[in-house]
């Protein structure tokens, strides 16, 4: 497929910009963190904070990663196109 294909799957804005990225990370993170925060609440609390923090980590990242930032880049793909036209 080249460059100046028309497939309405490519997206036709740019990367985002280091504001642009930082907001989505934030929108992904914080959410997702406050969440497990609260589910893992009752496991966690006698813990050490550095393995809290390690745990934490260890399944907000690939949740963020893999789940929310795909949709997250879509959107915004779709926001900036709807935007140009």
């Amino acid at each position: 497929m080249s460059e100046n294909s028309t497939d309405p799957k490519q997206l036709r804005v740019g990367p985002p910009s280091r504001h642009q990225l930082a907001l989505m990370i934030w929108v992904a993170v914080f959410p997702t963190l406050t969440v497990l925060n609260l589910l893992l609440r009752g496991l966690l609390d006698e813990t050490p904070i550095i393995v809290r923090t390690f745990v934490l980590a260890s399944v907000a990242v690939p949740i963020v990663i893999y789940g929310l930032m795909p949709p997250l880049q879509r959107l915004r793909g779709y926001v900036l196109d709807r935007a140009r036209t």
